[in-house]
């Protein structure tokens, strides 16, 4: 029997940008890793915060790229939102939606009724439209500013794609949080009810994302086991960083790992690698040995920074470990 991290778990709750793909491109790797799994009874829920579009819209789309995956396969923060609100209001209420209308759909299957403007709207639920622009906005800070509950889909910052970051669903709730003094109920990651639903009836999860503030955080608080994959938002400098509520159980290129035992994906000492901890931060010494040098010289300069209040200095001892640095993103 394979003793690798998948044979440890009975569904992967995997997140899709940054993870599986990529703006329209799939991350290397993904989709025979994704197809292994199924291969070896280990499903994968389609775990995401994009509300952008329906669960049955982002089936297709992972068919398209080759993934295996059914629109029973998918959780999408809208359906969390949508079901939030049913469970405190009464039925025909009606919503503000701020976001595309396939979040309208899932307010609407919730007996809900959408609104578009403040006017008596007994809440605003919002979520990622990349059409959302100021008169939406203000309908929903004015609704806010009048007593309506307010969800927000998510609270992500930025949103990965081919040209880099964008600005995601958060940085367009900071807007009527600023404008309105309120403040969201968040129904995706990192809260656990996402998760938690995309769970179902499986008792060994294990949660992969490429971010911490979300995937990571959002999986620590279901008390689920965690792989953090660099194929995305997150990367070396605030995996260092970050503080206990942020930090995966273990760290993989990219989902590859899923086929390696879990002793090598922990975070801790490696062969090859010195991290010595001083008054100046981490300086890292040696050439690696493994067949990830980076990620091993990443896992063992994480453990000591953690073990030291999360002290993110690092330093070089000889070219090997300079390279190194500068791969990770850590070097001048």
């Amino acid at each position: 029997m394979t003793d690798d991290l998948l044979s440890r778990h009975d569904v992967l709750l995997a997140d899709l940008d940054g993870t599986l793909y990529r703006g329209p491109a799939v991350v290397p790797g993904a989709v025979e890793a994704v197809r292994g799994a199924a291969d070896r009874g280990v499903p994968t829920v389609y775990v995401t915060n994009n509300a952008s579009r329906s669960p049955a819209e982002v089936a297709a789309h992972l068919v398209e790229l080759g993934f295996p995956a059914a629109v029973g396969d998918v959780r999408a923060s809208s359906q969390a939102a949508a079901a939030m609100l049913a469970e405190q209001l009464p039925a025909g209420a009606p919503v503000l939606v701020v976001g595309t209308s396939a979040l309208a759909d899932e307010v609407r299957a919730r007996g809900l009724t959408v609104v578009e403007t403040a006017d008596g709207a007994a809440a605003v639920v919002q979520g990622h439209s990349p059409d959302t622009g100021w008169r939406q906005l203000a309908e929903a800070v004015v609704a806010v500013r009048a007593g309506a509950r307010w969800v927000a889909t998510n609270v992500d910052a930025t949103l990965p794609t081919e040209r880099g970051p964008m600005p995601g669903n958060g940085s367009m709730v900071h807007v009527v949080r600023t404008a309105s003094g309120g403040e969201p109920q968040v129904a995706g990651k990192p809260g656990a009810r996402l998760l938690r639903e995309a769970q179902g009836g499986a008792t060994r999860p294990l949660v992969v994302g490429d971010r911490l503030d979300t995937d990571i955080e959002g999986a620590n608080a279901l008390g689920a086991p965690s792989l953090m994959v660099l194929t995305g938002v997150s990367g070396a400098a605030e995996l260092l960083a970050a503080p206990p509520e942020l930090r995966p159980t273990y760290l993989g290129a990219d989902l590859a790992a899923l086929t390696r035992h879990p002793d090598e994906l922990v975070f801790g000492p490696r062969d090859g690698w010195r991290v010595q901890a001083g008054p100046d931060g981490l300086r890292l010494t040696g050439d690696g040995g493994g067949a990830e040098p980076a990620v091993d010289a990443l896992r063992a300069l994480c453990a000591a920074a953690w073990a030291h209040d999360g002290d993110a200095r690092v330093t070089a001892d000889g070219d090997a470990a300079a390279a190194v640095l500068r791969e990770l993103g850590l070097g001048d």
